[in-house]
């Protein structure tokens, strides 16, 4: 379990405790003066496995830390104000963004909507190593042999 703890001169730490054969111990997974997205990736790093970051916050916030909002709020301010200048996404994105927010308001878009939504903010290199990926597993299907060699209509112009 990771927890925030005060420490002198306006520092903080993200320590983790575990249960050992010898007791309970705790480690510093991170020290920082503000609670950061950054300083939760590095914390998360150093732990091996996730953390619960909403709980981390809380308990940042119960420390006196100052905390940044997730990069969701951010996102989501940056969305709203560009829907004041008038802008709007796409209607599939909008449906999308929509059913996120409000499953429960807001039927589901059709199974390829959905699927293609999970791509809508991946970066090229992510793009990149998924094809690479399906490249790989097209290149291993074994495919049936071929009897007699391929031919081709003959191209006549008319």
């Amino acid at each position: 379990m990771a927890y925030v703890v005060a420490r002198a001169g306006g520092r903080f730490e993200v320590r983790e405790s575990a249960l050992t054969r010898r007791g309970p111990r705790g480690r510093t997974l991170a020290t920082f003066r503000a609670l950061t997205p950054g300083v939760l990736a590095h914390a998360e790093q150093r732990a091996g496995h996730p953390l619960d970051r909403h709980a981390l916050r809380r308990s940042a916030r119960r420390a006196g830390a100052p905390v940044s909002p997730p990069v969701a709020d951010e996102q989501a301010g940056a969305l709203l104000d560009t829907r004041a200048r008038g802008e709007r996404p796409t209607p599939v994105r909008a449906r999308l963004l929509a059913h996120a927010l409000a499953p429960d308001a807001v039927p589901a878009p059709e199974t390829h909507l959905r699927a293609a939504g999970e791509w809508a903010g991946a970066d090229a290199a992510r793009r990149g190593a998924a094809l690479r990926d399906l490249l790989g597993l097209v290149d291993a299907v074994p495919g049936r042999p071929r009897t007699r060699p391929l031919r081709f209509p003959r191209l006549a112009s008319t």
